[in-house]
């Protein structure tokens, strides 16, 4: 399996790294011309969505720090 990371940034952008493809809602997928890192946009301002384009600055409050999700339903 190939080895992805997605680091959650405080007020920004979720960091993704690693060997990865992003696809639409219909399963193409975007040209990433190579990148191995690169920015998804999740205040919903960016004009270049899903990536980042750092509209985010000054309207994203959110200090990202890690938890435990609950036990899966079963």
């Amino acid at each position: 399996m190939a080895n992805t990371k997605i680091t959650v940034n405080s007020n920004g952008s979720l960091k993704i790294e690693g060997d990865f493809e992003i696809v639409d809602a219909q399963g193409n997928a975007y040209g990433l011309q190579g990148r191995t890192v690169l920015g998804l946009c999740r205040c919903g301002m960016s004009k270049n969505k899903p990536f980042c384009d750092g509209s985010h600055r000054g309207h994203l409050e959110h200090d990202a720090v890690a938890f435990d999700l609950p036990p899966k339903k079963v």
